[in-house]
Parts: structure tokens; sequence; C-alpha cells
């Protein structure tokens, strides 16, 4: 499928937040997680353009309208003895799905990777989201179905740094 030129994709600066932050909820909607959103303008703002970031964002627009963005952060792999870079988060508003876009978003942090070394990219989604795995494999990526994600937040993050178990007690 060809690639919209319309398109205009570019790193986020402190300016975009509030359009990064609508776009982060339009995620948490399509994903059924906005019960899980706590970032406010004010946080996003400091831990990507603070005084030691914590991720990146790219920013796509169609114009003037916010169309997308990508996270990605720094990882590292033992195995290669060498960073990798991790996509966080990759989303296309639903009226620019279907256009190419989500291909460039993927395609430019996988550059900003190969530009910095890295000998790895990865990324995860949802079980459910099986238009996701296709667009991926498509792209020739590898599902790694022996790998599961593990999480400890909130409460159980706290109780594990105590020494305490991760799940509720």
């Amino acid at each position: 499928m060809p690639e919209d030129s319309g398109f205009t994709i570019r790193a986020a600066t402190e300016e975009d937040v509030p359009r990064l932050m609508g776009l982060i909820w339009d995620l948490a909607v399509y994903e059924k997680l906005t019960h899980e959103v706590v970032a406010t303008e004010e946080s996003l703002r400091g831990s990507l353009f603070g005084e030691s970031p914590a991720a990146e964002a790219l920013l796509a627009f169609a114009g003037d309208e916010p169309a997308g963005f990508a996270v990605y952060f720094h990882t590292y792999s033992t195995f290669l003895a060498q960073r990798g870079m991790y996509l966080h988060d990759l989303y296309v508003s639903p009226g620019y799905r279907r256009r190419g876009l989500g291909t460039q978003l993927l395609r430019r942090v996988a550059a900003i990777a190969v530009e910095r070394g890295c000998g790895r990219f990865e990324w995860v989604a949802l079980d459910w989201n099986t238009d996701a795995h296709r667009f991926y494999e498509d792209l020739g990526a590898e599902m790694l179905p022996e790998w599961r994600t593990f999480r400890a937040v909130g409460d159980s993050l706290r109780r594990l740094a105590e020494g305490g178990r991760v799940g509720r007690e």
C-alpha cells in the first residue's frame, strides 16, 4: 500500500504536550484503559522534556491536525552487549488509519534505532489487537510467543521495593 505523502512526522516539542496528551487519551479509549491514565500535561512535560527525559516522542500531522504519535526509549541487551530501542506506544487516529501513517511512524523509530547503533527494536501489542499483530507481521516483525510481560505498579511496586510480595496481600 502506498504511503500517504500528506503526513508530516517530527520530534515532539514541549509545546506539543497538549496535543500529545489528547492523543494519549484517545489511545487509552481505544485500548479500553482510560482507568489507568494518571498522566497530566505537567507530568508528561517533565518526563519527556525535563532535566532527565525518560522517553522521546514523534508526532504525526495531517496538515495542522495531529494524526498520530510514537513514544520510544532505549533499553539494553546483555546478550548483545548493546542498547536497543523500545517502542512503548504507536497510535494513529481512526480517520488516518490504513493510509500508511503507522508504517511511517514505525519506520521512523526503526531508523532512529539504526542511526543510534541499536541492536534490537522491540514492542508489544495487546493480545486482542489482531489488526496490530497482522500489521507488524506484514512488515516482517516476529511475534515472540514464548515471552510474557510482568508488571509491578503502584502499591505492588512499593511492596516489592520494601521486600514484600508484589501481588495483593
